[in-house]
């Protein structure tokens, strides 16, 4: 009697493979702080000024501020040092509003592989740094490591307190090589190891 054989899965077809995982780009920050506090102020403003050209339409006359502002403007150069003053404070905010809006932020996650499109998933950067710190503490002769994990980069510093410091260095590598790939990110960081000794008292 033959074996039973078992038939494709529910979505595949014979003969394919499953998808291999692909990166996933960076996850964007809600910003909802910044784009609150802007809302708020440019409605306020606009609100405001509405509604004095509004009143000044219908014969009244206009609110003392916008008298005295007018009449400061006309009377101060360009190279007044407030109107200076204020086109630069302007532009800082303007710039900072745009370089808000064109970058993702949340600097934080590290993404990670996408096993399925539907799926995204990020690691936190200090979860993966403390991760790195415990395979590092398991290398026979490190006495103390400190890690410092950025999205490109991992900067691990450790101290031996025995055997030959070019040895533990070749374990960390191995180890903490080992240990990056099976995070799973889509940018895996390079990896930057320094081993000293402890320095001595007095």
């Amino acid at each position: 009697m033959s074996e039973p054989h078992a038939g494709p899965a529910l979505g595949e077809t014979p003969g394919t493979a499953a998808p291999a995982p692909r990166g996933s780009g960076r996850f964007w920050s809600p910003r909802r702080v910044p784009a609150a506090l802007a809302a708020v102020l440019l409605l306020a403003g606009t609100g405001l000024l509405l509604y004095d050209i509004a009143a000044v339409r219908a014969g009244h006359p206009a609110m003392h501020w916008r008298r005295a502002l007018a009449l400061d403007l006309a009377e101060r150069h360009l190279d007044d040092p407030w109107v200076l003053t204020g086109a630069g404070v302007a532009a800082a905010l303007g710039l900072w509003l745009v370089v808000l809006a064109v970058t993702p932020g949340l600097r934080g996650l590290l993404p990670m592989l996408r096993p399925h499109p539907d799926v995204r998933a990020a690691l936190r950067r200090d979860a993966a740094a403390l991760l790195l710190r415990d395979r590092a503490m398991d290398v026979s002769g490190v006495r103390s490591v400190r890690v410092r994990m950025r999205r490109g980069k991992a900067d691990v510093r450790a101290v031996a307190h025995f055997r030959e410091l070019d040895e533990v260095r070749a374990d960390l590598d191995a180890s903490l090589t080992d240990t990056i790939h099976g995070l799973g990110l889509a940018r895996p960081p390079a990896l930057s190891v320094r081993v000293a000794r402890p320095r001595r008292k007095g």
